[in-house]
């Protein structure tokens, strides 16, 4: 039988044009979609639209690390490695045999850990979260019962995405770029195309989150359908599956090292929305909200080869391939310092002027705190690309440094916010200073010094 489903899928000029592609695509559409909600809502509704993102957010946490872990143990089995290993890479060649009795098993420990991970998540939001919304919605002006039922759905959105998380991972880690890409283009169409019609049919909050359901469920269909092809199911259907709990204990330690990184991240780069909260007025959290969102979007922008090269990152590191690791990270980095200088630019000069335009009742954050913000993402962002090198050679050195990170960020938003009244100064500075101190330096200068890209 021909091997059809074998090895991590070629990435060239081709999958990077889509991904820019699919990228500027997204970004187009949420930029057609944000002067809709910033005319329509007010400035408190859009505050908690803020807060629906940030703990979807924080409910992606609980994946605690698997997802990135699932996909790079996809790419080194289709990389063609016969074990899976808590630290390193087991060594392959690029004319390996994939193992499909490793390939299902890992398949049957996903489903068994985002099972249980769903079921976590509905008891959590259904209980404390509900809780913390009741809270918020003593300080809101707007439709509360409107409210109330966006953050039903919004329960329902984020059990069913974390249910079916490892999805993506899937086709992540087979390097399916360009399919990845198209299949998120359309579900950010019918998201914005059913967001509008709902908000001019006179729906508030609902119209998002409603969207967004939609939205998820034809992306994880499709997702499903691309991946699963017959012959695949075909030849995983003749094998015996290794074990899938074994699959888990291997993967676990450094899976959740990564999650612990990624609580950090998230304490780092979110919690000052959820924190900031409590200590200013949903209008302050209104446009700090806004300006962080334009700031993950340029973020998005800056880091698409990286994202795109993810799969090759982890087939160099199991062939052990320096040479191009070495010459994805200049590609990466120099990318990534074009598109912050540029898109930054731009931002400081246009972006109040454009908001204008539209009307918009919400605006960006002043102009000396938006540049000053511009300088801790780019370092923020670089370091995490860094990171993102070492990690492919499934060593997670960082999560105890993010870790430490994470609760300065959170010691430093109480000082500032608390007792010494710096308002939205606070909130941008509190995660600059705590990640300057170490994790902005550290993770590049490794990298460098393993890759040897100054000589």
């Amino acid at each position: 039988m021909k091997e059809l489903a074998e090895k991590v899928e070629h990435i060239g000029k081709k999958e990077i044009a889509w991904s820019y592609a699919g990228t500027a695509f997204m970004i187009g559409a949420g930029v057609l979609l944000l002067p809709f909600i910033l005319n329509k809502m007010p400035q408190e509704t859009v505050g908690i639209w803020n807060i629906f993102q940030t703990i979807t957010a924080l409910v992606l946490l609980l994946d605690f690390g698997f997802r990135p872990t699932f996909a790079r143990n996809i790419s080194y089995i289709f990389s063609g490695v016969k074990t899976l290993q808590r630290d390193g890479v087991a060594q392959t060649t690029s004319d390996a045999d994939v193992d499909y009795s490793l390939l299902k098993g890992s398949l049957f420990a996903m489903r068994r850990f985002y099972r249980r991970m769903a079921l976590a998540v509905f008891g959590l939001l259904a209980t404390a979260g509900t809780a913390y919304f009741w809270y918020i919605l003593q300080k809101y002006s707007g439709d509360r019962q409107d409210a109330l039922i966006a953050w039903l759905m919004l329960i329902a959105i984020n059990c069913y995405n974390l249910y079916t998380f490892y999805y993506d991972a899937l086709l992540t880690g087979k390097g399916y770029v360009t399919r990845t890409q198209q299949i998120n283009m359309l579900g950010q169409g019918l998201y914005i195309g059913i967001a509008i019609g709902l908000i001019y049919a006179g729906l508030g909050l609902t119209a998002i989150v409603a969207a967004q359901l939609v939205s998820t469920i034809i992306r994880r269909i499709l997702t499903y359908r691309v991946f699963f092809t017959p012959e695949l199911k075909s030849r995983l259907a003749d094998v015996t599956p290794q074990e899938p709990a074994e699959i888990l204990r291997t993967i676990t330690p450094n899976a959740v090292k990564i999650g612990m990184t990624q609580l950090g991240g998230f304490m780092v780069n979110k919690s000052a929305i959820l924190i900031g909260s409590a200590f200013l007025t949903l209008e302050d959290v209104a446009s700090y909200g806004i300006t962080l969102q334009v700031m993950d979007i340029l973020a998005r922008c800056a880091l698409v080869f990286y994202q795109s090269y993810l799969p090759k990152l982890a087939q160099c590191r199991a062939e052990k391939d320096l040479t191009a690791l070495r010459r994805y990270y200049i590609l990466c980095t120099v990318s990534m310092l074009l598109v912050f200088l540029f898109g930054g630019l731009a931002w400081i000069f246009l972006g109040n002027w454009a908001l204008s335009l539209i009307g918009s009742q919400t605006y960006f954050i002043p102009t000396a705190m938006l540049t000053v913000m511009l300088v801790i993402g780019l370092l923020e962002h670089n370091h995490a690309q860094s990171a993102g090198f070492i990690m492919a050679d499934n060593k997670i050195p960082f999560f105890i440094p993010s870790l430490v990170s994470g609760a300065a960020t959170i010691l430093l938003l109480w000082l500032f916010l608390g007792p010494l009244h710096m308002g939205m100064w606070g909130l941008i500075l509190a995660p600059g200073i705590a990640q300057l101190a170490y994790q902005n330096w550290k993770w590049p200068s490794v990298v460098i010094k393993e890759l040897k890209v100054e000589s």
